[in-house]
């Protein structure tokens, strides 16, 4: 008989307290399994939520709190951008900085102001031009899609599009009109509802959470009028007031060949930006420049979340590690005692198998492996049971934070926890094995 299924059949003999110490094995492999596989879908959801663009222009400030604002909508504006940049990047005009002139003629693909401010239910609202949704992109250059409707339209100011957790948060759909909370018509504020033209296929970024208004249906609530220029006006004209951004974003253009050594994994976001160095050298050097401006900044989103992630959640996720193999470890040292106290059970047995033939080295293999599929039993539950837990709080998790995530969502560091619960277990079943090993027959067997 092969001694795996020998240790499989002590297993069963002893099947209540083999499955407890199991469980209790497969409870700090959930807690491992649940907080690697939270973390790298944040991680992931994070890093890909602004690759859509590789600069914001925002008024000077935290870059950070700009990145919160701007990609998240989780802040206010940290100030206001002169709509002239807005000129700038589109290279109708040049930039002049301590009397030396720039210009920027086709350094940008795209080039979108956008401006926040109110809410609806507590969902932000987003002033933005229709090009946002089609000169932009999400999560590995996957393209903007409507579930229902149609895209933000150049000829009606008031059309709107919401995403899909908006949605379902304030109950708008197609064809429903809204007015912003905050506004004050008695201060000459009015206008006319928005009305939703479209709702966003679901993105898995912060944009599932907002409500997105025709940039200039933006300025109108407040009585600005404007001749129409589709967000390249410098000023309202109506009541002649400059117009100012809340931020302005900028695609690179990248040059035709793109080197072989350019490519950049997606989930690195240091690579990622490193890739991007066969872009115009002009886009390169905006954030220096620009620091020498009394205004505006330049703010690498990609290169702010990742000091996000490294500073603040990677410490926390590497604190609720520590304590999830603490546990694990805790674990291994109720299998290692609840193996040692059945020696004592079993030394009649083992005594029976070295008087057989059984040799010291076999009985001392048979125990490790009692050790090793124990581990392997609870580690193999302890997955199911982390991934089970995920699944269980997946719309709980997507409700309040707007990432999808699901039951059959794994991370590749999932890989390491089953070489490693063999590991454990054969340290752990080292002192029982050894026991059994130096038992001596003639003692085990007396009367």
């Amino acid at each position: 008989m092969p001694l795996w299924k020998i240790a499989y059949r002590s297993i069963q003999f002893r099947s209540i307290s083999s499955i407890l110490t199991a469980f209790s094995m497969s409870l700090g492999v959930a807690l491992v399994v649940t907080v690697i596989v939270i973390h790298g879908v944040l991680n992931d959801s994070f890093n890909k939520g602004a690759q859509g663009y590789d600069f914001i222009i925002a008024a000077k400030g935290s870059p950070l709190d700009v990145v919160l604002s701007t990609v998240f909508y989780l802040r206010e504006p940290v100030g206001d951008v002169p709509a002239h940049y807005l000129r700038v990047f589109q290279g109708r005009e040049s930039l002049v900085i301590e009397a030396e002139t720039h210009t920027f003629p086709n350094t940008f693909d795209a080039v979108i102001p956008i401006s926040i401010g109110h809410h609806y239910r507590n969902v932000p609202i987003i002033g933005a031009a229709p090009e946002f949704f089609t000169q932009l992109r999400y999560m590995d250059n996957r393209e903007y899609r409507f579930a229902q409707g149609e895209n933000i339209r150049f000829d009606n100011d008031f059309s709107a599009v919401i995403g899909s957790r908006a949605s379902r948060r304030t109950g708008l759909q197609v064809g429903d009109t809204f007015e912003p909370e905050g506004i004050d018509e008695d201060d000459g504020d009015h206008h006319e509802p928005f009305t939703i033209v479209g709702i966003l296929a679901p993105t898995g970024t912060p944009n599932d959470n907002a409500i997105f208004v025709n940039i200039e249906g933006f300025y109108d609530m407040h009585g600005l009028h404007h001749e129409h220029d589709h967000a390249s006006d410098d000023c309202d004209h109506g009541a002649d007031i400059p117009r100012r951004y809340s931020a302005i974003l900028l695609k690179t253009r990248e040059h035709t060949a793109r080197p072989p050594a350019a490519s950049a994994d997606p989930n690195n976001p240091a690579a990622l930006l490193a890739s991007r160095a066969f872009m115009d050298t002009r886009a390169l050097e905006l954030p220096r420049l620009l620091d020498k401006t009394h205004d505006i900044q330049a703010v690498s989103p990609v290169r702010e979340i990742s000091t996000l992630l490294s500073s603040i959640i990677g410490n926390i996720q590497m604190v609720l590690l520590i304590l999830a193999v603490l546990v694990i470890l805790v674990a291994g040292i109720g299998m290692m005692v609840s193996i040692y106290n059945s020696m004592s059970e079993r030394r009649q047995e083992i005594a029976l198998m070295r008087a057989l033939g059984a040799r010291r080295f076999t009985v001392m293999t048979i125990i490790l492996l009692e050790s090793i599929l124990l581990s392997l039993g609870g580690g193999v539950l302890g997955v199911f049971l982390g991934h089970f837990l995920i699944g269980v709080l997946s719309p709980w998790i997507s409700e309040y934070t707007g990432i999808a995530i699901g039951f059959w969502s794994f991370q590749i560091a999932e890989v390491i926890l089953i070489p490693g619960l063999v590991v454990l277990a054969t340290v752990v079943g080292l002192l029982p094995a050894m026991v059994a090993y130096k038992q001596d027959v003639a003692t085990a067997l007396a009367p």
